[in-house]
């Protein structure tokens, strides 16, 4: 019945990318307003945000009202500046619906890609892959920003493969097209020296051919995991609370995302570090010996050219004064802690072996947000912070994207924090509101 149970939702056709009527900044410095993803800002970075402009995205995607305030009096402030910054023209609609093309440049970097609403498809339709799991703290506090906001404020990492056997896809080349024969609608550099430019593709025509080309296509999320749980989950609460869905599809069925062809623009995957600052590094590093391989560094630096060497799984644990090189693990007891239901690929991922062995078996512990801290790609700062408080800094080496591939592919997901793709989106090019979709 209709109101009863769980809602049905709308299934796409395959890989669909609508065009949206982007909200865009009309300020004098563009660069000057945008920010990294949100879960890549520390408190610091908050502030330096906010002095670099007052109308910078930060204040919608983090804001920062009293502490004791509720998540919803705190969202209702980014709702109320977004809605201001609408009225007063720092943020302006553009008139017609598109799909943007995405271009970040840099000395040795290029990436493209093209800017829209995805539609929402779950895991096992296969159309959007997840590859890594979800924490529930995150989806709430993402999912009351959107529900507060009624806005898509940044996109989520969308890679799929654009090659067919005889030619390059149709959305691939338009978009090198596009960026190199047509004046972008703004182009900026930002403080990383990154130049950020961004193009509309407003022709029907043009539209259909891209979603002709991608429709039988499949992405895989490599960032934005979060975001992409919670455009999902916003989708069951909207048609929940319909008892009379129409037939049409509504804003809530989409997603903002940026897809980006990884035959075109291989990725850049970097690994993210593990830092535990109740477990000392000496204690950790003897309580791992009886269960793999340890060799010691003086020198943080010789530790990490080992660790890049060594035969997977390695880790590296740093902190205050040596570090220690884990090696060639037990095979009994290797084989003993990893899930004989997970596929051998699963298995072998040095990121599984973490948590299924080294901090539950090795360690007496679970890798959760409570005690396991984490720092994307920088070693050096997973160590300092290990110094810091006094605990132990756990240094991978990046998956290979094949094999997060891979695992996807077979429908399987990757523990949590195992990948960092990049370059990511740049926040605050452009944004989506419900209400014009």
């Amino acid at each position: 019945m209709p109101g009863m149970g769980t809602p049905e939702l709308p299934v796409p056709d395959g890989l669909v990318l609508r065009p949206f009527r982007g909200v865009r900044f009309a300020v004098a410095d563009p660069a000057a307003v945008t920010s990294p993803p949100y879960d890549l800002i520390s408190e610091g970075d908050v502030q330096a945000l906010l002095d670099s402009h007052p109308n910078n995205v930060v204040r919608l995607i983090l804001p920062r009202p009293p502490a004791d305030h509720s998540p919803a009096e705190r969202y209702g402030a980014a709702r109320d500046a977004l809605r201001a910054w609408l009225v007063e023209g720092v943020l302006v609609r553009d008139e017609v619906p598109a799909l943007y093309v995405y271009e970040q440049s840099a000395p040795g970097m290029l990436q493209r890609g093209l800017i829209g609403d995805v539609g929402l498809a779950a895991p096992e339709q296969r159309i959007v892959l997840p590859h890594e799991n979800v924490m529930p703290g995150p989806v709430a506090d993402r999912l009351a920003l959107m529900s507060t906001t009624r806005a898509n404020l940044e996109p989520i990492l969308l890679l799929y493969n654009g090659d067919d056997p005889n030619a390059r896809g149709r959305a691939s080349t338009l978009v090198d097209e596009v960026a190199t024969a047509r004046p972008p609608l703004v182009s900026t550099v930002t403080a990383d020296g990154v130049r950020h430019s961004l193009w509309a593709i407003t022709d029907p025509a043009e539209i259909g051919q891209i979603n002709a080309d991608l429709r039988p296509r499949r992405a895989l999320i490599a960032d934005g995991h979060h975001r992409y749980a919670t455009y999902r989950e916003l989708q069951r609460q909207e048609h929940a609370r319909r008892t009379n869905p129409s037939n049409g599809s509504g804003p809530w069925d989409f997603g903002l995302a940026l897809l980006v062809d990884s035959d075109a623009y291989p990725p850049d995957l970097k690994a993210i570090h593990r830092v535990i600052p109740g477990l000392p590094l000496e204690a950790a590093a003897e309580r791992a010996k009886g269960s793999w391989q340890v060799a010691d560094f003086t020198d943080l630096r010789a530790g990490l050219t080992a660790l890049e060497h060594a035969t997977e799984p390695a880790f590296l644990l740093a902190g205050a004064g040596t570090c220690h090189l884990l090696t060639s693990p037990d095979p009994a007891q290797l084989a003993e802690a990893m899930p004989a239901e997970r596929s051998a690929r699963w298995n072998a991922l040095n990121t599984s072996i973490l948590t299924e062995f080294v901090l539950p078996r090795v360690w007496d512990m679970q890798d959760d947000e409570r005690d396991v801290r984490i720092v994307h790609h920088d070693a050096l700062a997973a160590a300092d912070l290990a110094a810091a408080t006094g605990g132990t800094a756990v240094i991978l080496n990046a998956l290979a994207v094949e094999e997060v591939l891979a695992v996807a592919a077979e429908g399987e997901r990757v523990p949590r924090k195992s990948t960092s793709f990049g370059p990511k989106p740049r926040t605050g090019l452009v944004l989506r509101t419900f209400d014009i979709d």
